[in-house]
C-alpha cells in the first residue's frame, strides 16, 4: 500500500493499471473473476470475506470453511493456516495440527509458532515446542524468538538441555539475521506510514 502510494499508483488497478478509483463491488467482481480462475490467493481472500461478512456478502462460516479448504488444496500456506486457527479454536487439534503442519512447511513461521503452542501445550512436548520456535524465530518471527527467551530466563527445559545458551545465542542470531534481510528503506517508511496513521 505505502509503495502504491510512493509511486503515484495507489489510485491504480494492479492487474489493469486504470486510472479510476474501483468500487467495492467493481473489487468484488475482479475478485470473484480471480475466484472463477482457480487463485488460491483470491479463494482464500473471498472466504476471509465471507467468514467476517465483509464486502457486501452473507457471514457463512461453514461456507468460508469449504472455500478455505479449497484455497488449501491449490497451495496457499495462508488459508491451511486459518483453517489450522478455525480447527483449534474449536478443539479439533488433530486437524489444526494438521493444517499448521502443512502452512509451516511452505514457510508460514505463524503455523510453525503456533505448532510450537500445541506441542507445549496440548501434549506437553517441550523439546518438540522448542524445534517449531526455534524454527520459527530463524524465519523472523517475533513470538517464537520471545518464547524461546522467555523459556531460557526462566531456566525451562535448560536441565534437560532443551534451551541452551548456545542454542538461544543461535537463534537470536538467526532472527536478527531473517529480520536484516526483510529491513528496507521501503519497509521502515511503510511502518513508519502506518504509524503515522494511528
Amino acid at each position: 500500500m505505502h509503495s502504491f502510494s510512493e509511486s503515484g499508483n495507489d489510485n491504480k488497478c494492479p492487474f489493469c493499471n486504470s486510472d479510476r478509483n474501483k468500487t467495492e463491488e467493481e473489487r468484488v467482481h475482479e475478485m470473484m473473476r480471480r475466484v472463477e480462475a482457480n487463485d488460491p490467493a483470491s479463494i482464500c481472500m473471498l472466504a476471509g470475506h465471507i467468514c467476517l461478512g465483509r464486502a457486501g456478502f452473507q457471514q457463512d462460516h461453514a461456507k468460508a470453511m469449504e472455500l478455505y479448504a479449497k484455497a488449501a488444496d491449490l497451495g496457499s500456506s495462508k488459508a491451511h493456516c486459518n483453517l489450522g486457527m478455525h480447527y483449534h479454536e474449536r478443539g479439533n487439534f488433530k486437524k489444526a495440527k494438521f493444517h499448521f503442519e502443512a502452512a509451516a512447511m511452505a514457510g508460514c513461521e505463524v503455523s510453525r509458532y503456533n505448532l510450537g503452542q500445541m506441542e507445549a501445550l496440548q501434549s506437553g512436548n517441550i523439546e518438540q515446542a522448542v524445534k517449531h520456535w526455534t524454527i520459527g524465530a530463524s524465519g523472523g518471527h517475533y513470538d517464537a524468538m520471545n518464547t524461546l527467551i522467555k523459556l531460557f530466563e526462566r531456566g525451562i527445559g535448560i536441565e534437560i538441555g532443551y534451551v541452551s545458551r548456545e542454542s538461544i545465542d543461535s537463534a537470536l542470531k538467526s532472527y536478527n539475521n531473517s529480520c536484516a534481510e526483510m529491513r528496507s528503506e521501503a519497509r521502515d517508511a511503510c511502518i513508519q506510514f502506518e504509524i503515522d496513521r494511528i
